[in-house]
């Protein structure tokens, strides 16, 4: 057995921990970069309890999913600016723009070179410049992962910059900082954070680190899923929270599936969250797997127990019906379908043709055909 595990240097989990940030920021230096989301009003006190701790920060917003032409305008305006350290204050957007300029600030090629896909997947010449992560959302896992997610407009298709000293130095997760969230951000971040437990548990490159981590999200996730849309619950919140980091923790070390396969090349063709992707492909691909899985394999084993934890909290129509009864549940409370997300059918061989190579798809366990990643759609439309 051989595996290699990556995670952030520190990770501090509980409601009050975002409140010692700027502190943890003073340790490496005086100057600041703060990333933050399209409302700047939001990351006030962090920007004020870095003033507090007598640090120069500089701020930078990132208003939607971070494109290419906008993290080359960010490190032009960061011209002659060197930061100590990077707090990243958001969603996953926010952070992987963080993370992107955290690792390119102090590199000298262009920064499509460094992404895959659309450039050369340059490797970074220098170490990334030191970040806290402050994630105030319940899904991406974004604070505990290698790599930075960013759309490429002129190709319409997402790719990642990925290399491991991208995982954040230190993250926070204080799910103070994401109760509240309206209720169909909520249900896309937590549909997003269940899909990466389930994707590397079921992923070719599972390990038994990640397995662990897995094993303990899974149910834990799907036991909060409903508490935390319907009743915006301070305890689903804890716990979709630290599914969240689990998830970012798995993902980072052992890869995903099918679901984030297509989610990045639908993402980029139509600009739908991310989160909602996930959500309504999840049920879709767990039965194609369920198709293809023999009786006697380890595969086998893996999906009947993540199928029997979704049955546990959501089958009301009888044992096996629990993906079939998730998906409806996700629809009564706001997900949209493929359709309303803006895939089309005259879409789904080019959507299927385009994922099939994509790095999350390489996790898949099964190697499926573009007929068999059609329905797939299909199901899901």
């Amino acid at each position: 057995m051989a595996f290699s595990f990556f995670s952030p240097q520190a990770l501090h989990f509980g409601r009050g921990q975002s409140l010692r940030a700027a502190e943890m920021a003073a340790a490496y230096g005086s100057k600041v970069l703060v990333v933050h989301g399209a409302n700047a009003a939001r990351a006030q006190w962090l920007i004020q309890s870095c003033d507090d701790a007598g640090l120069q920060a500089r701020t930078i917003s990132c208003r939607n999913e971070p494109t290419l032409p906008e993290v080359e305008q960010a490190l032009a305006a960061l011209t002659g600016f060197s930061p100590d350290v990077v707090i990243a204050l958001g969603g996953g957007s926010v952070i992987d723009f963080a993370k992107a300029l955290a690792a390119l600030l102090r590199c000298s090629g262009q920064p499509q070179e460094y992404l895959e896909v659309v450039g050369s997947g340059r490797a970074l010449e220098h170490a990334p410049v030191p970040m806290i992560a402050l994630p105030t959302t319940a899904g991406t896992g974004a604070e505990v992962t290698k790599n930075a997610v960013i759309a490429v407009p002129e190709q319409g298709v997402k790719v990642s910059l990925r290399d491991p000293g991208m995982v954040p130095d230190i993250a926070i997760v204080d799910a103070g900082l994401m109760q509240g969230a309206p209720r169909r951000v909520a249900l896309a971040a937590a549909l997003d954070a269940i899909t990466q437990v389930i994707e590397p548990y079921l992923s070719v490159k599972a390990n038994p680190m990640t397995d662990a981590l897995c094993i303990s999200a899974i149910p834990t996730g799907l036991m909060a899923l409903r508490a935390l849309v319907e009743d915006d619950a301070p305890e689903a919140w804890d716990n979709m929270a630290w599914v969240s980091t689990c998830g970012g923790l798995a993902l980072a070390n052992s890869g995903l599936g099918v679901v984030h396969g297509f989610a990045g090349v639908i993402g980029g063709m139509t600009a739908a969250p991310h989160g909602e992707i996930c959500g309504i492909l999840l049920p879709a691909a767990l039965e194609s797997h369920l198709e293809h899985s023999q009786k006697g394999t380890d595969i086998h084993t893996r999906l009947h127990w993540v199928l029997g934890q979704i049955d546990i909290c959501f089958a009301t129509s009888g044992r096996g019906r629990g993906i079939i009864d998730l998906r409806e549940w996700s629809m009564e409370m706001g997900l949209r379908c493929l359709s309303e997300l803006g895939v089309t059918e005259a879409n789904h061989i080019e959507v299927a043709q385009a994922s099939q190579n994509t790095s999350s798809m390489k996790g898949s366990p099964f190697i499926l055909s573009c007929h068999e990643l059609v329905t797939i759609l299909q199901r899901a439309q």
